[in-house]
């Protein structure tokens, strides 16, 4: 392979880059999930009621945070189903423009918005911006090396991390007490980095159309250009990080026979089920706590650090968020084989029904122990998502692995809306149940 002059080690700026997408882009959704509560009672004036002294009845909303949720992945999954048939035909700086713009709508929407269902709305253009920033660059990382990916999940998990504290630290009454509509408007500086993110510090392949807003024939992705699916994978740039291409077209022909010759959809779909059915479970079992479950725990205050049932919820969150950070940000160090993905879906499982028998009876002694298992259960989620995806790009050929990521990368959006579903359901009947 050529490498280019000024030798050295190369430089980490795509995996930068990678980073910062993958926590911006998942930074909104963390967010909604996080101000769950704050969205169904929708308090201008961020009341939060202190912690109780002894835990004898259940408090309850007649809505559960499930239904949040739902407004927050049910947008993503619809694109993610849909996106593969045409998205290939727009180039990923129009996407890019796309996501960011609906993210920057979804705050202001949630900061001004006085009624639940104004919010909800806000929370659904957050879900779209997700669902397409996920699909399409997952989908660009095909054009760089395998470590971007690392880099991608260790970035949605410092999303969770990051989003879920800044969250909780803003609008704890005990540290920052900003209400949760100004702590909308502080978010609007998420959409700014997004941007910069993609813009200035991403290296662009010559793969990848480049989209030009005074060329309007650029705006679509043309049969002449020729995808990074088609180009050989062994042309990596190892200096640059970058998919090399070759400056004669007589691949060109090939490309289109090799075309001709795919298999059918459905048989492309088949052999990715051994990764997305593990990943579907985990992610059912864990939103299934998360939105159905935690918000039903609560400690009194000589049990639970003195704090409210909302600030032990937000902290929750926080918790879960850190162990998924943890297991995402050190796949380059561990790597679990794809034989054994699926022991840590039923991990989860267990997770779930400890979480549920806990719910219902609540014996757990102090919230420190719900904190641990909770951080135990991130660790599940998060190592789940990182080996899958690490998986598929180095067991898929390259000629498929950009279909394959986008139709695996739909796996944790499918676990997550059936565990909305559930959620609600078993929130009420628990609800409905003496202490």
């Amino acid at each position: 392979m050529d490498v280019a002059s000024g030798g050295g080690r190369r430089p980490p700026r795509n995996s930068v880059a990678f980073w910062l997408l993958g926590l911006c882009n998942n930074f909104a959704y963390v967010v909604m999930l996080s101000a769950a509560k704050d969205i169904l009672e929708k308090d201008a004036k961020h009341i939060e009621k202190p912690c109780r002294e002894h835990v004898t009845t259940r408090e309850c909303q007649m809505m559960s945070t499930g239904s949040v949720l739902l407004a927050d992945i049910i947008p993503a999954l619809l694109i993610k189903i849909t996106a593969p048939m045409f998205i290939h035909r727009v180039p990923f700086g129009i996407r890019h423009s796309i996501v960011v713009l609906l993210q920057a709508s979804s705050f202001l929407i949630v900061g001004i918005s006085d009624s639940t269902a104004l919010a909800l709305f806000g929370v659904v253009l957050a879900s779209f911006g997700s669902g397409l920033g996920e699909i399409s660059y997952l989908a660009l990382s095909s054009n760089y090396p395998s470590t971007v990916v690392a880099s991608w999940s260790s970035g949605t998990g410092g999303a969770g991390l990051i989003g879920a504290s800044a969250y909780a630290l803003l609008t704890d009454s005990k540290l920052l007490a900003i209400s949760p509509k100004h702590t909308m408007f502080i978010m609007l500086t998420l959409p700014a980095l997004f941007s910069v993110s993609y813009w200035s510090i991403l290296k662009i392949p010559h793969s990848v159309q480049r989209a030009h807003f005074l060329q309007p024939s650029t705006w679509l992705v043309t049969g002449d250009f020729i995808p990074a699916d088609d180009m050989r994978r062994e042309e990596v740039e190892e200096e640059e990080g970058l998919l090399g291409i070759r400056e004669d077209r007589e691949n060109s022909v090939d490309v289109t026979s090799r075309r001709r010759q795919t298999s059918t959809t459905l048989e492309r779909v088949l052999p990715l089920l051994k990764f997305m059915i593990p990943l579907i479970s985990v992610y059912l079992a864990e939103y299934y706590i998360n939105q159905g479950l935690l918000e039903l725990l609560e400690f009194d205050c000589s049990h639970g650090f003195s704090m409210s049932s909302e600030s032990q919820y937000r902290w929750f969150q926080v918790t879960y968020q850190l162990g998924v950070f943890i297991s995402r940000s050190s796949s380059n160090y561990v790597t679990i084989p794809t034989q054994y993905l699926k022991s840590l879906a039923v991990l989860q499982i267990f997770n779930a029904g400890f979480f549920t028998i806990t719910a219902i009876y609540s014996f757990l002694p102090h919230i420190l122990i719900a904190f641990l298992v909770i951080l135990f259960e991130g660790l599940l989620g998060g190592a789940s998502y990182v080996n899958t995806f690490r998986a598929v790009h180095k067991e898929i050929p390259a000629d498929s692995r950009e279909f394959s990521m986008g139709v695996v990368s739909i796996s944790d959006t499918i676990g997550i809306v059936f565990a909305g579903f559930l959620a609600m359901p078993v929130h009420n009947r628990i609800c409905s149940m003496p202490m």
